[in-house]
C-alpha cells in the first residue's frame, strides 16, 4: 500500500459540498419551528427609557415578543472564557438583551419570535423604543483620555485591562545610536465568512434535553458556556454544528443571539431558528484586530537591533469577547520580537472600552498585527541606516543551531532555520535582477515597490498547563477515540471542528498509513458533544499539530492491542510479530501472517482473545502538546503604484512557508493561499468604519470592499521543511501563517514603491485615495 502522508489527495469533503448536499443550519427545517429576529440599537450609547412592543405583538404570527427587562434573572450573563491574569482585568456583564443601557450600534434590545423570519422581520418595525442618547466614543486612545465618555461606571477612564510583558527602561533606548518611533494602526476588520452565524434549537419536554444546531468553530466550548449562561444541566445539552461555510475566528465566540434562541425553544416548547442577516454581520459579528501601536525600535548603526519598546490600545468594543482579552495581550505582546534575537522587549497593551462591537480572533489572532508592526518598523530602521532590508533580517535572524530559541518575551520557539525561506523567496524572485529593474522603471516615471516580511507565527494551540496560566478558561489538549469495526473499517471520533480546512482528508491520510487500510474505509465523526466526549475546538492553527497528533497516538495504541492479538493468534513470540502495511506476519515466516481486518474480527468476536485482553478494538487518546509549534516563512510582494490616481496593482506575491512536515501539500496550498487573500485585503481594502462616536458607516458590502481573485497575480508558493520536534507528526499549524506574513509584506512594497516621494507610513487600508494623499503631501516636502 503506498504511503498517503505527504500526497497531494483531492479533499473528500468537497464533493458533497461542490454538488449542493451538504446541509447547513438554514437547511434544516423541524416540525413546527419559528423564526427570530433581533431588534437592534441604532445609537452607540443610549439610556432604554421604554420599550413598547404593543403593535408588533398584534401582528399576525407574532408568538413571542422578549426585552432585556423579561429576561432578567432568567438569563446569565455572557462570559468572556479568557481573563488574563495580573492585568486588573475588569469583565462588565454583557446580557443577552440590553437592561437599561445599549452600548454600540446593534446592542440587542427585544427578541422576536415569530411563525416565519418575515414576520419576525415585520415586526421590528412595529416596535417602539425610546432612547435617551449619551456620550459616545469610538477611538480607543480617545477613550482614555480623562475626559472621555464613560462607557461602565465602574471602569476608570475605559480601560479594561492592563497588560505588560517584559521590560526596556528609557536608557535602552536612548542609548542606541538609531531609534525609529513610529505609529501603526491595524484597522478593524469583518470575518465575513459566506454563511452568516446562526442558531436552532430544540427542547424536548420529555427528557429536558436541548439541542443546539449552531454555527461554531468549538462546540464543546459552546457548550460549556451555554450552560452557564442558560444555567441549565451540561450533560443535557447537546451541541452540534452542521456543515458550516466558513469562520475565520468569528464563530469562536460565545454570542448572546445563540442563547436567545435556545431560552425561547425552551420557553415556547417548540424549535426556534434565527439566521443572522449580513447587515446585522457588520453590525454584532465581532471584529478582528483594531489596534493602534507606538513602536520604539533602538538598535546599531551597522544593523542590529537591541530594544523593542511598544505600546498598544486595543479595541475591545463594549463587551469583552469570548477569546477578545487573550488576542492583544498574549498573543500580540509574546510575540512582538518576531523572528529576531532583539534582546529586550517590552509590551504594553490597554485594552479599551468603547462603543463599537466586541473584537475578538480573527485568522492570525495577534501574530499578524504584531508581525506588521515589526516588520514594518524593520523596513523603517533599515531605511535610515541606510541598509538593504534583507541584510537587517539576516543579521538579526537567530542561527539555525540556537534553537529551541527563546524569545525576548521567554516563548521557546521549537525548532527552526529562518535564513532559508528568505533565500528561497530572494532566489524565486531574482532579488538583485529586481532591484535593478526597480531603479531602471523609476527612470522612466514607473514606480514599483519591492516588500519583504519575515516571520515566526504561535500555533498549535497548548499544552493546557500554560493556558491555565494565560488565564485561558479550559484546557487545550484534544481528544481522539480510534473505532474499529469487525469488518475492519474504522470510525473516528475527535474534538476538533472543520470548516473548510480538509480535517476528513488529512487526517484519514494519518489514519490510513497507521493503520495500513484503504483511505475508503475511514470515516470521521466531527462536531458533535453527545458523540465526542470533549474537544477544544478549532483556532490557533491547531487542529494537525494537536488533534491531529491525538488521532496517531489513539492509532497507535489500537495497533499496540491488535499486536497483542495477532501475537496470540499466530502463535508466536511478541518480539518475532512485526506490522507492516496493514499486515500483522512473523518475521522468520512472512506467510505466517493475519490482516489488519482479521484482527478486527477477531478483536470484536473475542472467540479467543489473550489472557487478560478485553474484547474489541476501540482506543482513546488524549493529548496535551508539551509547547507550541512555531511556524515561520517569508514573503516578497512586488506592486506598481499609479503615482497620478494612487492605484496599486500586485505583479508578483512570493510565499515561502515552513510549516515542518506536510500531510497534505494540496491542502496546505489551500490554507496559504485564503490567508493571504485575507491579509492582502486588510492592508488594501477592508475596514470596519465608525465615526467618532461609534456609529457604524460600514454596514454592508455596499461600503466595506471585499478581496476578489482577479486583483491578484498568481500566488507564487514554495516550502522549505523544518521539522518540529513537538509532535510524532513533525508537523506545524500552517492556516493563518499567509495572513501572519501577507499584511506587512504588501505594505512594505507600496511604501518601498514611494520611497522617491519620501513617504514613509500609510494608515491601512492603503485605498487608492490614501496613498494619493501621501504621495502628494510627500512631493510638497
Amino acid at each position: 500500500m503506498e504511503k498517503l502522508v505527504g500526497q497531494r489527495l483531492k479533499r473528500k469533503e468537497d464533493p458533497k459540498l461542490i454538488t449542493g448536499n451538504g446541509t447547513y443550519v438554514d437547511d434544516i427545517k423541524l416540525q413546527g419551528m419559528l423564526h427570530a429576529s433581533v431588534l437592534r440599537s441604532p445609537h452607540p450609547h443610549a439610556k432604554i427609557v421604554s420599550i413598547d412592543t404593543t403593535k408588533a405583538e398584534d401582528l399576525e404570527g407574532v408568538v413571542k415578543i422578549y426585552t432585556g427587562k423579561d429576561l432578567e434573572g432568567k438569563i446569565n450573563p455572557v462570559p468572556s472564557s479568557w481573563l488574563v491574569p495580573g492585568a486588573n482585568l475588569i469583565e462588565t456583564k454583557q446580557y443577552p438583551l440590553a437592561i437599561g443601557t445599549v452600548r454600540y450600534v446593534g446592542d440587542g434590545v427585544a427578541f422576536i419570535v415569530a411563525k416565519d423570519r418575515y414576520i419576525a422581520r415585520d415586526a421590528l418595525n412595529l416596535i417602539d423604543v425610546e432612547y435617551e442618547t449619551l456620550p459616545s466614543i469610538a477611538n480607543q486612545k480617545d477613550a482614555r483620555k480623562e475626559d472621555a465618555p464613560q462607557i461602565f461606571e465602574e471602569v476608570k477612564n475605559n480601560v479594561a485591562f492592563t497588560y505588560i510583558a517584559g521590560e526596556v527602561l528609557d536608557d535602552d533606548i536612548e542609548k542606541e545610536e538609531v531609534v525609529v518611533r513610529e505609529s501603526y494602526n491595524s484597522q478593524r476588520v469583518a470575518p465575513s465568512p459566506m454563511e452568516t452565524r446562526n442558531s436552532l434549537g430544540y427542547f424536548n419536554p420529555g427528557d429536558g434535553e436541548l439541542k443546539l444546531y449552531v454555527g461554531s468553530q468549538n462546540p464543546h466550548i459552546h457548550r460549556m458556556v451555554l450552560s452557564e449562561v442558560l444555567d441549565f444541566p451540561e450533560h443535557k445539552l447537546q451541541v452540534i454544528v452542521p456543515d458550516m461555510g466558513g469562520g475565520f475566528g468569528g464563530k469562536i465566540g460565545v454570542y448572546p443571539d445563540e442563547a436567545l434562541v435556545a431560552y425561547a425553544t425552551m420557553d415556547l416548547e417548540t424549535p426556534v431558528k434565527w439566521v443572522e442577516e449580513r447587515n446585522e454581520h457588520f453590525q454584532s459579528a465581532n471584529g478582528g484586530r483594531d489596534m493602534m501601536v507606538d513602536v520604539e525600535l533602538a538598535g546599531t548603526k551597522d544593523g542590529y537591533m537591541k530594544a523593542l519598546r511598544v505600546v498598544n490600545h486595543a479595541n475591545v468594543g463594549a463587551y469583552l469577547a469570548t477569546f477578545g482579552p487573550g488576542n492583544p495581550t498574549i498573543d500580540f505582546g509574546l510575540m512582538m520580537s518576531g523572528s529576531y534575537k532583539i534582546p529586550k522587549a517590552q509590551v504594553t497593551t490597554y485594552g479599551m472600552y468603547t462603543n463599537t462591537m466586541s473584537v475578538d480572533s480573527y485568522r492570525g489572532a495577534g501574530k499578524p498585527e504584531s508581525t506588521y508592526m515589526l516588520e514594518r518598523a524593520v523596513d523603517e530602521y533599515a531605511r535610515q541606516i541606510g541598509m538593504d532590508p534583507v541584510e537587517v533580517r539576516r543579521k538579526n535572524f537567530p542561527d539555525k543551531d540556537e534553537f529551541p530559541f527563546t524569545n525576548a518575551q521567554g516563548l521557546v520557539y521549537d525548532s527552526g532555520d529562518y535564513q532559508k525561506p528568505l533565500d528561497v523567496a530572494l532566489e524565486t524572485a531574482d532579488y538583485e535582477a529586481l532591484r535593478k529593474e526597480q531603479a531602471k522603471l523609476r527612470k522612466e516615471g514607473r514606480y514599483i515597490g519591492i516588500g519583504l516580511a519575515s516571520y515566526v507565527e504561535l500555533s498549535g494551540f497548548g499544552p493546557s498547563a500554560v493556558a491555565g496560566a494565560i488565564g485561558f478558561q479550559g484546557g487545550i489538549w484534544e481528544n481522539s477515540t480510534v473505532r474499529v469495526h469487525p469488518g475492519g473499517t474504522v470510525t473516528v471520533f475527535t474534538g476538533t471542528s472543520p470548516h473548510g480546512q480538509g480535517h476528513d482528508t488529512t487526517f484519514t491520510q494519518i489514519v490510513a498509513d497507521k493503520l495500513g487500510i484503504p483511505y475508503e474505509d475511514i470515516n470521521f465523526v466531527f462536531n458533535d458533544t453527545k458523540s465526542v466526549s470533549m474537544g477544544w475546538g478549532t483556532y490557533g492553527s491547531r487542529s494537525l499539530p494537536v488533534g491531529g497528533t491525538a488521532i496517531a497516538m489513539a492509532c497507535d495504541k489500537v495497533i499496540d492491542k491488535a499486536m497483542k492479538v495477532a501475537v496470540h493468534l499466530l502463535e508466536a513470540d511478541a518480539d518475532d510479530v512485526a506490522f507492516e502495511k496493514g499486515i500483522f506476519y512473523t518475521k522468520g515466516n512472512p506467510e505466517n501472517k493475519k490482516t489488519f481486518q482479521e484482527i478486527a474480527k477477531a478483536a470484536n468476536f473475542a472467540w479467543s482473545m489473550p489472557e487478560g485482553i478485553e474484547p474489541g478494538l476501540e482506543e482513546k487518546m488524549f493529548y496535551d502538546p508539551e509547547n507550541f509549534t512555531y511556524p515561520f516563512g517569508t514573503h516578497l510582494v512586488v506592486v506598481e503604484v499609479d503615482v497620478e490616481t494612487g492605484e496599486i496593482e500586485i505583479l508578483r506575491f512570493i510565499a515561502v512557508t515552513d510549516a515542518g512536515e506536510l500531510i497534505n501539500p494540496l491542502v496546505v496550498e489551500g490554507q496559504v493561499l485564503g490567508a493571504i487573500a485575507q491579509g492582502v485585503g486588510q492592508a488594501l481594502w477592508e475596514e470596519i468604519q465608525y465615526n467618532s462616536k461609534g456609529q457604524l458607516l460600514s454596514g454592508s458590502f455596499m461600503d466595506y470592499t471585499m478581496p476578489k481573485a482577479r486583483f491578484f497575480p498568481k500566488i507564487e508558493m514554495k516550502f522549505t521543511h523544518t521539522a518540529s520536534p513537538v509532535n510524532q507528526l513533525k508537523a506545524k499549524g500552517v492556516a493563518e501563517s499567509g495572513t501572519t506574513g501577507s499584511i506587512a509584506s504588501t505594505v512594505n512594497a507600496v511604501i518601498d514603491a514611494l520611497t522617491p516621494f519620501d513617504v514613509s507610513n500609510i494608515e491601512t487600508p492603503l485605498t487608492p485615495e490614501r496613498v494619493w494623499r501621501a504621495i502628494q503631501k510627500g512631493a510638497k516636502n
